[in-house]
């Protein structure tokens, strides 16, 4: 059996129903981590990691998708594209693909962004001769994951999916990485919803399938949720933001920013945020917060820990506090 792994899935179907509004008009995989779609982080760390063949399961928005992933030639690998005609769940997608898969593969999701060395993963795979071995991360609330105990091996001994806080047993969760024997498919029934966490690994555990952990010991973060999504750029804007001269037309960017070009700061104070081309801020104060392409800000209006969709308008004196305003979203001025 190979050591290398070279062909991957990313799923990149679902319709991100917790990220509403924003992904109304975009679909969760594109929502963008300091201006670049999330799912090209995910392809680039798989480039980098010796894959050469990606397939996207795509669904929700397919076309979009297509359109900002293209080929996969600027990455230095083959992307090709799988769809969906109705939801299958995140096993079944896959199982939708099953005759165009290697003997061993990565799946990974599109909407997760981890400093996982994948050639390491894969190597903890080939020495346990599991049928799946799968990357986990530690987190300080485990309720909302899928949760995992290991044996003394490393083999998963136990797998809970979003337990209740009386049910947590551990602090390490399902990253939704996955290093999987072709096989494992046989046990996806065709035709059907199937989920990874939810049926295909604990029926493994029954059959007493081996499944091994791989704890990461890098960063992972999910953007799931609108908080999420701000959590990541603003947490990627302190170890790589970079303020573009051009953007501060007599305006300020304090503390950790990412000011992008083709953004103006027209006499605008914007700490520890991320402002996107074609935003214009004028005399406002933004803080904590992620404003992307064309938004408007108007003078007087503070925005604190929010995200302004694209075109998005805020006449002056409006203030928002923990919001999400849509793409092409108007608040008026409070003013009377």
């Amino acid at each position: 059996m190979s050591e290398e792994i070279r062909q991957a899935v990313i799923m990149v179907g679902g319709k991100g129903t917790r990220l509403r509004p924003l992904t109304e008009s975009t679909p969760k995989p594109l929502l963008p981590v300091l201006g670049r779609p999330c799912v090209e982080y995910v392809i680039r760390r798989l480039a980098e990691s010796g894959i050469r063949e990606v397939i996207l399961a795509c669904g929700y928005r397919s076309d979009s998708i297509l359109e900002a992933i293209g080929d996969g030639s600027r990455y230095g690998l083959r992307v090709d594209f799988a769809y969906e005609d109705e939801p299958a769940g995140t096993a079944g997608s896959v199982k939708l693909i099953e005759d165009r898969l290697d003997d061993s593969f990565v799946v990974a999701s599109g909407d997760v962004l981890a400093d996982v060395d994948i050639a390491a993963m894969v190597r903890e795979h080939r020495r346990s001769g599991a049928m799946a071995t799968m990357a986990l991360t530690r987190v300080e609330d485990p309720s909302e994951f899928g949760i995992v105990g290991l044996g003394p091996g490393g083999e998963v001994e136990r797998f809970r999916e979003k337990p209740s806080p009386a049910e947590v047993f551990s602090d390490l969760i399902n990253a939704g990485i996955y290093v999987l024997e072709r096989g494992a498919m046989a046990l996806v029934p065709a035709g059907e919803m199937h989920d990874f966490s939810k049926d295909l690994f604990p029926e493994m555990m029954r059959r007493g399938e081996r499944i091994q952990g791989h704890v990461l010991s890098g960063f992972w973060m999910d953007i799931g949720r609108p908080r999420d999504l701000l959590a990541a750029n603003l947490s990627m804007a302190r170890s790589g933001g970079e303020v573009h001269p051009g953007a501060l037309e007599g305006g300020e960017a304090r503390g950790a920013c990412h000011i992008m070009p083709g953004a103006s700061l027209r006499h605008a104070v914007v700490s520890d945020s991320v402002v996107h081309p074609g935003a214009v801020l004028e005399g406002c104060r933004v803080e904590r917060s992620l404003v992307l392409e064309d938004a408007y800000i108007g003078e007087g209006s503070l925005v604190t820990g929010s995200i302004v969709g694209r075109g998005a308008e805020l006449s002056g004196g409006v203030s928002l506090d923990d919001e999400v305003l849509p793409d092409g979203g108007v608040r008026a001025s409070e003013r009377g």
